[in-house]
């Protein structure tokens, strides 16, 4: 098995990015997709915010299988963690988004009408991992009759601020944050949904994970899909049963691996085994 490793310059980078936005915001938007909300975990976000709030947005929501997807934000909520479900796509609820922000600022909002201190709009940065839905979300807030806000007293010229909403203000946010590498499994999630390139990973590593997933929590689906009975203990036979199914053969009859893992992973990236959970709240250390 091929570890899937990190590039720790393109870590650094990303922190130095937060690090630099940190004194201008208010609160984070924290994107997880909600396929994996454990696995596109950013592991170290809590510790670059420090005491600032976080809502956790539970991205592509329509492609993740409900009853879990419930289960998961009854999971935050008891920990005491602000998350929604959304789905970018379809429409943003930017009013009970604004509203969560007034309630988990609410102690900063009463100290400063005490101090005399005039309000103004809040100050959110988003971060997420690759492909977790961040720039659909942005392009959909900003395309909401947005505004482009001049010269804001301690944002520097190159720094983009854009107002969504009389109350919300968005700082422009890094373009790469890392996913969680120090767990094998979360990674060949990551791979799956299309945070990490196929290239950097051994995809069978990834596919065989899958298929024994798919094979057991969504059999029916999976086994409708490529009209075969999937072993979810016998990975290697599901190559062969969808490969022979589709033709995936090479001279002299062996099956084309490689083509199978293509045709399932355009399969799952495309949503044809219908809404699906990676992750369960019960598997979660961390929220």
């Amino acid at each position: 098995m091929t570890t899937i490793q990190w590039f720790p310059g393109h870590m650094a980078k990303a922190k130095r990015q937060i690090k630099e936005r940190l004194t201008l915001i208010d609160i984070v938007f924290e994107l997880r997709d909600a396929r994996a909300p454990a696995a596109t975990q950013n592991p170290m976000i809590q510790t670059l915010i420090g005491s600032r709030p976080r809502v956790v947005l539970l991205t592509k929501a329509d492609l993740a299988d409900t009853q879990p997807l419930n289960a998961w934000l009854e999971h935050f909520k008891a920990r005491g963690v602000s998350a929604m479900a959304i789905n970018a796509k379809a429409g943003l609820p930017v009013e009970k988004l604004v509203g969560e922000c007034r309630r988990l600022l609410k102690d900063k909002l009463d100290k400063d009408a005490r101090r005399g201190i005039l309000v103004r709009p809040f100050r959110a940065l988003i971060v997420g991992v690759p492909n977790v839905g961040k720039s659909t979300l942005i392009n959909k807030l900003v395309n909401r009759r947005a505004t482009n806000v001049g010269a804001v007293p301690g944002i520097t010229k190159n720094l983009q601020v854009i107002r969504i909403h009389k109350d919300l203000e968005l700082l422009d946010t890094p373009g790469l944050l890392w996913p969680k590498f120090d767990d094998q499994e979360a990674a060949k999630k990551l791979v799956l949904i299309g945070s990490l390139k196929d290239s950097v990973v051994a995809l069978d590593d990834v596919v065989i994970s899958a298929f024994k997933l798919m094979a057991t929590r969504y059999k029916e689906a999976f086994d409708r899909r490529y009209d075969i009975d999937a072993d979810p203990d016998d990975p290697l036979s599901i190559f062969e049963a969808i490969g022979r199914r589709r033709g995936c053969l090479k001279k002299g009859g062996a099956i084309d691996d490689d083509r199978v893992m293509e045709i399932f992973l355009d399969d799952f990236r495309h949503a044809r085994f219908g809404p699906v959970m990676l992750d369960l709240p019960e598997d979660d250390t961390d929220v």
